[in-house]
């Protein structure tokens, strides 16, 4: 398991990321904002990006939500 941290509404949070790499897949969560999300390796870069936005919007505003989402990609493609 990787820890992340980032700065979400002005303050640090921790990023928890999750590899199986039996199951080729990840779980991701964010436990200040209350929320997750697990997806495979198959998925395609739109549709998990899609995905993650559509979960954090109900947590974040919309450009927040989108930064945050492209960046827990970015991480979980460098491990």
């Amino acid at each position: 398991m990787k820890i992340r941290k980032t700065n979400i509404e002005d303050r640090e949070s921790k990023v928890y990321i999750y590899e199986n790499k039996k199951e080729e897949s990840f779980m991701t969560a964010i436990p200040d904002l209350e929320w997750s999300v697990f997806f495979t390796y198959e998925e395609e870069k739109a549709e998990l990006l899609k995905k993650m936005q559509k979960g954090l919007t109900s947590k974040l505003d919309g450009a927040e939500a989108e930064s945050l989402s492209l960046r827990i990609y970015n991480w979980t493609r460098e491990m």
